[in-house]
């Protein structure tokens, strides 16, 4: 009797002690594993380009179906990101407000032409679903340039005579083809000419259709600017302030105001909000690049500005309420144009749209930085 307890005694200490052992093994199995996992979603701060980026879980893995815009850095879906974007030439005068569907653009670039005002390059990597894109304006050849960048279809209503050579290099659609002037573009009645040219979604498909442009990116044309992963700000912490950013144009005179409960810059010009009539939105952007640049005059009669998108140069980059020093280079015509901190380094910048100021080399004094919009009021 006393040797069938002992036997049951002992029995079941054994199992206890397996239980317990089986039981040390899992836990030290999970804590590993917690360990790993903490160490995948640590936080660290590296400096880049006079700027803290906050690294948090750090995957690049996309999900299903998506791929990284080379226009944003943002996730979108894989077929649109291999499709090659639209380029179009927006009137920016008093008289040619509101303009529609700019507040869809990815990229914007304002330029100063002739007679001290700017016109605007949006640049959209999905264009559907839109009824009305303008208005419409004539091109310049340093557009071009920029354009070509991005293997972008270019869209424009005329160009000046210094075009015609450049306008050779690449697809576009011209509302001057007799054509195309009705399939891809149409005219309002509530402004004169040439402040009333607009075309639709349905009518840049048709144009290119057309022509026979292919809408495939082409090998080579990659990401355009170097964007921060997911969930990595770059914050510019060693920046001064720039909480508004006036660039310092004549005529519209536009200010940027940046808020900070969504991160991005609010545009203004013409003493109003910039907005976009297709939706009542006013203009937004998560980048600002000012690229300052060289320039000479193809006649003194017009006034024709030849600027120059290969002299290479300063500017700044602002974001996130501050601005550093930078500079640019681009070497060729399809060639990006690459920006540098004071280092040296290329910058990474936020993922959202960007909107770049080609600033007129003797003009950078024009312009200004403001730490509120007290002391921007103020100013004025």
């Amino acid at each position: 009797m006393k040797r069938c307890f002992k036997l049951a005694l002992i029995t079941a200490l054994a199992a206890i002690t397996l239980i317990g052992c089986g039981k040390s093994a899992s836990a030290k199995k999970n804590a590993g594993t917690e360990t790993s996992s903490a160490k995948e979603s640590s936080t660290t701060a590296t400096s880049n380009s006079g700027s803290t980026q906050q690294t948090q879980a750090s995957s690049e893995v996309s999900t299903e179906g998506k791929s990284k815009s080379n226009l944003t850095g943002e996730w979108i879906d894989s077929a649109l990101s291999k499709k090659r974007p639209l380029a179009v030439m927006i009137e920016n005068t008093a008289e040619a407000l509101p303009q529609y569907g700019t507040s869809k653009a990815d990229v914007i670039y304002e330029v100063p032409v002739e007679g001290a005002i700017t016109r605007l390059m949006a640049v959209y990597q999905d264009y559907s679903g839109m009824d009305k894109i303008g208005n419409i304006r004539s091109c310049r050849p340093y557009y071009v340039d920029f354009a070509s960048e991005w293997n972008a279809i270019y869209v424009h209503y005329g160009e000046n005579i210094y075009a015609f050579d450049i306008l050779k290099t690449i697809n576009d659609l011209d509302g001057l083809n007799g054509t195309l002037e009705q399939t891809t573009f149409f005219r309002t009645t509530d402004k004169a000419a040439p402040h009333n040219a607009y075309m639709s979604s349905k009518g840049v498909d048709a144009g290119i259709k057309y022509m026979g442009y292919s809408t495939d990116l082409q090998s080579g044309f990659g990401s355009h600017y170097q964007f921060t992963a997911d969930k990595t700000p770059v914050t510019l912490d060693s920046g001064t302030d720039a909480t508004v950013v006036a660039p310092g144009y004549y005529i519209d005179k536009p200010w940027f105001v940046y808020h900070k409960d969504d991160g991005l810059y609010y545009r203004y010009e013409f003493k109003q909000k910039q907005m976009d009539a297709m939706n009542n939105q006013q203009i937004t952007t998560k980048n600002i690049i000012l690229q300052n640049c060289s320039y000479t005059k193809y006649d003194t009669e017009k006034g024709y500005l030849n600027i120059s998108a290969y002299s290479g140069g300063a500017g700044e980059y602002i974001t996130n309420g501050k601005q550093i020093p930078i500079t640019w280079k681009k070497a060729s015509q399809t060639s990006p144009t690459k920006y540098y901190d004071s280092t040296g380094k290329e910058i990474t910048i936020n993922q959202g749209k960007t909107w770049v100021c080609v600033i007129l080399n003797d003009q950078t004094a024009n312009v200004k930085f403001y730490k509120s919009e007290d002391e921007f009021n103020a100013s004025k």
